[in-house]
C-alpha cells in the first residue's frame, strides 16, 4: 500500500511536504513548533472499490498536545492504472496499480 501524507504547520510557518521514496524531501519538517501550533495529516488507504481519507490533526499549546482529533471518510476509488514492471530476473510484465488522488490545502 503507497501512502501519500502531507503536513503542514499553522500559526506561522506552512509547511506541504509530499512523501515519496523518489522525490527529494526538501521541504520535510524536522520538528513541530509545540507552542502553538496545528499539525495535520492526510492520507489515503486503498481497499477494495473504494477508499478511506484519513484526516489527523493534532493541537499544541504551551509545548503539550492538548487535542488530537481523527477522521476517517469512505470516499470512491479511482479507476486502477497498467503499469510495466520488471521482475528480479529481468522479465517485464503489467500489473495493475491503484491511483492516488491530489490533494490541494488551502489554509486561512
Amino acid at each position: 500500500m503507497r501512502k501519500i501524507k502531507y503536513y503542514f504547520l499553522v500559526l506561522g510557518t506552512i509547511t506541504l511536504t509530499a512523501c515519496n521514496e523518489k522525490e527529494s524531501k526538501e521541504d520535510e519538517v524536522s520538528s513541530v513548533d509545540k507552542k502553538a501550533s496545528i499539525e495535520t495529516e492526510l492520507s489515503v488507504q486503498h481497499i477494495d472499490t473504494a477508499d478511506v481519507l484519513i484526516t489527523k490533526h493534532k493541537v499544541w499549546k504551551d509545548n503539550r498536545l492538548v487535542r488530537e482529533i481523527v477522521k476517517r471518510d469512505t470516499i470512491p476509488g479511482l479507476k486502477d492504472s497498467i503499469m510495466e514492471v520488471g521482475d528480479k530476473d529481468g522479465y517485464e510484465h503489467t500489473t495493475s496499480v491503484k491511483k492516488d488522488y491530489e490533494f490541494y490545502i488551502t489554509v486561512q
